[in-house]
């Protein structure tokens, strides 16, 4: 079977250039596995991430983690007309694949960090973790294939291939199926005229779904009991833990000062203070993880002004945004 590929833009690894939201000064260059590789899809297919970022604004402390958020299928559709929908995976992962792609549909799929060579000094070939990836091209035949993953668009082949779709050596009958999901392009929309009557729309139902108290005043009052325990950790625990706490508030919060000056820009001004509100939140959150981490090594510190200036900050930004897009 010749090599197939979905109907992208030309993409090499070489010549991709990853969208602003991962660009190195900002405070969280990267957010999750999910929502990083959703900006560079939307990127690739002329659609701008930024404007479908409204779900940040319902993200609330879960008990234990920081919501791990993710872009909505509905939200995608109402902005972009992507009809995202969980795939049955009843056959070989990669005959899903080859076939989505011959459909020129896209489509997520769980995979083994180890076989990524675009985490080569982080997981590849050191560490099972599993992450969200994005296929667009592949050459079965070759053992070649071309796929979205975090802040980028990368290439792996040979026994990459076989261990990325248990193949060959790789191949283990008892293995589950990972979790897969088609992304159909058929019905996208570019340059809608009215992306920002829509954003809005999305904007007024995340406001009214927000959490109905502070969640970084709860998450403050799980910290701090949590810190007598964290200090007795080692820092693989510990980046787990900050990953689902500072990383994922601070990385959401972060897109949401993105999202709000967005709307400052295409739907009139007076919101931009909301956006700043949110930047401190998620700085706070870059100076919450650093001051977790000298806990893990056995010093002393003080996470109160942080963190209640974190919760000030939430309420701040959210009061400006109510005045505007509340109901």
């Amino acid at each position: 079977m010749a090599p197939v590929k979905v109907e992208l833009p030309p993409l090499t690894a070489i010549d991709f250039v990853p969208h602003a939201l991962h660009a190195t000064e900002r405070t969280w260059s990267e957010t999750n596995c999910y929502v990083d590789v959703w900006i560079e899809v939307l990127h690739a297919l002329g659609l701008d991430p930024v404007a479908a970022g409204a779900f940040t604004l319902s993200c609330d402390f879960e008990g234990d983690q920081w919501s791990f958020f993710k872009f909505p299928p509905e939200d995608l559709r109402t902005l972009f007309g992507l009809e995202v929908a969980e795939l049955n995976v009843w056959r070989p992962v990669v005959d899903h694949v080859e076939e989505q792609l011959a459909l020129s549909r896209l489509c997520t799929m769980e995979g083994d960090s180890w076989f990524l060579p675009d985490t080569r000094g982080v997981a590849y070939r050191d560490q099972h973790v599993k992450t969200t990836i994005v296929p667009a091209t592949i050459d079965r035949p070759g053992r070649r294939l071309g796929y979205f993953h975090n802040a980028g668009f990368f290439e792996l082949d040979g026994d990459d291939f076989d261990g990325l779709f248990r193949l060959g050596d790789h191949t283990d009958p008892a293995a589950l199926p990972p979790y897969m999901e088609t992304i159909r392009l058929d019905r996208v929309r570019r340059d809608a005229p009215d992306l920002v009557a829509r954003a809005v729309a999305l904007t007024r139902d995340h406001l009214a779904r927000r959490p109905s108290d502070n969640p970084i005043a709860r998450m403050a009052a799980r910290m701090m009991d949590d810190l007598p325990w964290l200090a007795d950790q080692d820092l693989e625990l510990f980046h787990l833990y900050a990953f689902g706490l500072c990383r994922q508030c601070g990385a959401s919060m972060e897109l949401a000062a993105t999202f709000v000056s967005w709307l400052n820009a295409h739907d009139g001004p007076g919101t931009e203070s909301a956006a700043d509100a949110f930047r401190a939140v998620a700085d706070g959150a870059k100076s919450l993880q650093f001051a977790l981490a000298r806990v893990v090594r056995g010093r002393s510190v003080d996470l109160t002004g942080v963190l209640d200036g974190m919760a000030a900050q939430w309420d701040a930004g959210m009061v400006v945004l109510d005045e505007h897009y509340g109901r």
